[in-house]
């Protein structure tokens, strides 16, 4: 009788780590997000892993979450190897990181929701260093430009800009066709500029996209009405 109840007060102890680290997350990962429609959180450890702050993995699933200002429709991802400051926790502090984490995953956004992120700085700032050669080049300046949509087909981008100047409306649409050379690198294979239905740059460019070396993308798709990226991004403490 001795020894079923001390293996029933370890298995609550269990019980109540893995929660108490779920619910730590789940809250640190909505910290993170100024909005999420549906957040799932399911931890891989076994008891000796779970007392020593050592989680081999965790499954992190979301709907319709906002990051900076970009908005994704769909995201699933695992992180292994992730060491955290689970006494602190249990004191009910914050969850830190203490070691770099790889999360691999699928990220999905509709062109509804990337559409919805044109106000956000993060994806205005990489439409504008991606279009800093090619505009000047077709007499554009980023700088007056208003974008209103972006459509999404296969492995096609199109960006709609207005550019408003003397009391004058100019509508204008850029063709970017994107080809992942390797997990580090997006090279951007055809340019095609319109201005109110006139071809105003036409060409292949040799431009290529660094996206540093805390990213490893294994896939990305662009089909028409959203974007699919498979791949690795490292999280830092």
């Amino acid at each position: 009788m001795i020894e079923t109840s001390t293996s029933n007060t370890h298995n609550n102890k269990v019980r109540i780590i893995t929660k108490v680290l779920t619910s730590a997350i789940k809250l640190w990962l909505r910290t993170q997000l100024t909005q999420v429609s549906h957040l799932d959180v399911q931890i891989k450890a076994n008891d000796r892993q779970l007392l020593s702050g050592c989680i081999p993995g965790v499954s992190i699933s979301a709907t319709h979450a906002v990051y900076k200002g970009l908005h994704i429709t769909e995201i699933e991802l695992y992180a292994e190897k992730i060491q955290v400051n689970v006494s602190s926790i249990l004191r009910g502090q914050p969850l830190q990181l203490l070691e770099i984490v790889p999360v691999v995953g699928k990220l999905r956004v509709e062109e509804r929701d990337l559409n919805h992120s044109l106000s956000s700085p993060l994806l205005l700032t990489a439409v504008n260093d991606l279009l800093i050669i090619l505009l000047p080049q077709s007499g554009l300046n980023s700088k007056s430009i208003t974008w209103r949509k972006i459509t999404l087909d296969n492995q096609l981008l199109i960006l709609h800009g207005i550019i408003i100047s003397d009391r004058q409306e100019t509508f204008f649409n850029i063709h970017l066709y994107l080809k992942l050379l390797n997990g580090q690198e997006l090279q951007l294979t055809q340019v095609e500029i319109k201005s109110n239905e006139e071809v105003i740059l036409e060409g292949y460019t040799p431009d290529i996209i660094n996206l540093g070396t805390d990213v490893d993308i294994k896939e990305i798709s662009l089909i028409p009405g959203q974007l699919i990226c498979y791949g690795r991004i490292n999280m830092n403490p």
